[in-house]
């Protein structure tokens, strides 16, 4: 109508928060969680400390980078593809027996694997590095021809890389994820056997924090079960090499995290103990003779040496009266001493202190 004002109706869109949860981001990125998880261990999405609640998020800005990619959501799920025996070989073109042999010699690294309903273990691979593994031309032979003498020796004696293989990498994803020496040890820890980890860690303290930041592996079944027990066997180092570069990391790990140590935390360690413990000055016990044998003679310079050396406890009162204190008369050879020749007391004081 002729004269009447419209104003214009703003609409206020709440504004979306900096960060986000791994669940929410997993939907807008179009992957399933367990897809969006391996991306996070390979590297290929970037996650960040959220100090308020204490978790992770990811990043609105790196949710748009992803997102701006070429033909995304494709490309970023083709890179998180994982495969089975039997895909992976009919992907390499080669039979399901070339490919086991290659993973059996460690040529083929496994990403995850888990058990099936006969507890059989199965390996899932990267499509992404069968791929490249096949574009390699230093691989022809191993694709297409005769497995060499000394390889198929190792395979007759029943080497198998496949489980030192997976904990390696899966102990780069924890350590990349890791933010301090502690949860780099808590990492490393992960994959020893227990009496390792009571051998090397001593101090009470420290093994129940170590064992608090013990990150969570894969679980297969309900603990106590026998599929629990073997996938516990293969998260766990069992060769002997294996076992000593892993000590020794641990090792290495631990002596960053005691120095110095930090001044927050409540307990110091054991050497932080030493440091701040008093010294204390050992007093030297003059030998005392037998009854029987002559009265050796006093140096009268170990003697007041001996009556300069301070008494740590508190001097008890005497009978004198109060606010004087006297030391208790030494005991040992100066007291038989003493005995055996008793000095004449001084005019006047016919009482003895006790």
């Amino acid at each position: 109508m002729p004269g009447t004002t419209i104003s214009s109706v703003t609409t206020l869109t709440p504004e979306r928060p900096a960060l986000c949860a791994p669940s929410r981001a997993a939907r807008e990125l179009g992957l399933r969680r367990y897809e969006f998880d391996l991306a996070v261990e390979l590297g290929r999405i970037r996650i960040v400390s959220d100090e308020a609640s204490g978790g992770r998020r990811v990043a609105r800005t790196e949710i748009a980078r992803l997102q701006a990619q070429p033909g995304f959501p494709q490309t970023l799920r083709e890179r998180v593809r994982v495969v089975g025996t039997k895909e992976g070989a009919s992907l390499m073109g080669v039979s399901q027996g070339r490919f086991a042999r290659l993973a059996r010699l460690g040529l083929l690294v496994p990403v995850r694997f888990y058990l099936n309903r006969y507890r059989a273990v199965v390996w899932l691979y990267l499509a992404e590095e069968l791929r490249e593994f096949v574009a390699n031309s230093e691989h022809t032979d191993l694709i297409t021809g005769r497995t060499p003498e000394t390889l198929r020796s190792q395979l007759t004696a029943g080497l198998d890389m496949r489980p030192r293989n997976w904990r390696g990498r899966h102990l780069g994803f924890l350590l990349r994820q890791a933010d301090d020496p502690w949860a780099r040890a808590g990492a490393i820890a992960t994959f020893l056997p227990s009496e390792e980890i009571a051998d090397i860690v001593k101090v009470p303290y420290e093994r129940a924090r170590l064992d608090r930041l013990r990150p969570n592996l894969p679980e297969h079944g309900a603990p106590g079960s026998p599929s629990a027990l073997l996938g516990e066997q293969i998260m766990t180092a069992q060769d002997a090499d294996e076992i000593a570069w892993l000590t020794a990391d641990l090792v290495r790990q631990l002596e960053a995290t005691r120095t110095p140590w930090p001044a927050s935390s409540p307990v110091p360690s054991r050497r932080d103990h030493a440091a701040r413990r008093p010294r204390v000055r050992r007093v030297p016990i003059l030998p005392v003779a037998r009854p029987s044998a002559p009265a050796a003679p006093v140096d009268i310079a170990t003697a007041q040496a001996c009556s300069d050396i301070p008494v740590a406890a508190p001097l008890p009162r005497s009978g004198h009266g109060p606010g004087v204190t006297t030391a208790r008369p030494p005991r040992g050879l100066l007291t038989w001493l003493g005995r055996r020749s008793p000095r004449s007391a001084p005019a006047g004081d016919h009482t003895r202190g006790t």
